[in-house]
């Protein structure tokens, strides 16, 4: 266990060779952070941010890249890491700073547009040189997919990563049982207590959960969370208030979460059900604020446990 990215991370593994590898981990986030961070100042993507023509890109960003850029065009822009300015004009970058009205978000969203950027000759190309990257919504299941592979290269077969809830699951369990894991159930605060909605089983899967009740503000009797829609500016808003997607990827798995958050509900459902790589898990409110839950047919079928 450590922290990682702002957060927690947990991993089990079963290794023969009873090898400690704590120390070969935590340097792998740390060489992380310094590409894809935003919290880092000299990292690669806060450099490409600030328009350093020297800076020289490394894989894990041109990965981050391409999985974005992916995931964008099969959304529809509804995931757009071209979304850095906003995300800062609304508090929720590094500095926490807010400056958010109207004719700023008017101007900014001239700032957005995953088709306005490329990587050329191993360097990035922007439209406009003021248009800012935001990978935080793909990095952290990126990162699980990362550490995943170290432990696949020391021969290491059965595993479970966990980093701020983005979760790898590959092989079983020592005694030949499946991993589980927990979907947390939105809550109205910040506080650490996380009641738990249902666990499913995972065998060489990943989750990731995206939702509302984490990250936010409240202004004038209305909530704003960090999930903005690059198309409006604006942060999202509607009864979807998280959405669990199990993928063969994790960094795949995080950015259609986001994604789904943007779409709302009924797009969501249908994108989902669209697509054999991914089944999902809708938590809602109806229209007396109650907690209401939609699971695809694949998901059903993982769930080993559901809570009222």
């Amino acid at each position: 266990m450590g922290e990682a990215q702002g957060t927690y991370y947990s991993i089990i593994y079963y290794d023969d060779l009873h090898r400690d590898l704590q120390f070969e981990i935590d340097s792998l986030l740390t060489e992380f952070d310094k590409s894809v961070s935003l919290w880092v100042p000299n990292s690669i993507l806060s450099r490409v941010n600030k328009n350093d023509t020297n800076v020289v890109l490394d894989s894990y960003f041109i990965e981050n890249f391409h999985l974005s850029q992916k995931v964008s065009k099969e959304t529809d822009g509804a995931f757009d890491f071209t979304i850095g300015s906003l995300v800062k004009a609304w508090g929720f970058g590094y500095d926490n700073n807010k400056n958010a009205d109207s004719s700023i978000i008017d101007s900014l969203l001239n700032l957005t547009g995953y088709a306005r950027v490329k990587i050329k000759n191993s360097k990035v190309v922007k439209e406009d040189n003021n248009i800012t990257f935001d990978f935080n919504a793909i990095a952290q299941g990126y990162s699980v997919d990362m550490l995943g592979a170290f432990l696949t290269s020391k021969n290491i077969n059965n595993y479970l990563i966990d980093i701020g809830g983005e979760v790898l699951a590959i092989g079983k369990k020592h005694d030949n049982s499946y991993w589980k894991v927990g979907i947390e159930k939105p809550a109205n605060d910040t506080t650490e207590g996380r009641d738990l909605t249902g666990v499913i089983k995972l065998e060489n899967k990943s989750i990731a959960t995206s939702g509302n009740y984490r990250k936010y503000f409240i202004e004038n009797g209305i909530k704003y969370s960090h999930i903005i829609n690059s198309k409006t500016g604006y942060p999202a808003q509607h009864n979807l208030l998280s959405v669990s997607v199990v993928c063969n990827n994790t960094a795949l798995a995080d950015a259609y979460a986001t994604a789904c958050m943007i779409m709302g509900l009924d797009k969501s459902i249908k994108f989902i059900e669209s697509r054999d790589d991914l089944e999902a898990m809708f938590i809602y409110s109806d229209e007396n604020g109650n907690y209401k839950e939609y699971s695809t047919g694949g998901f059903k079928e993982l769930l080993v446990r559901q809570f009222n």
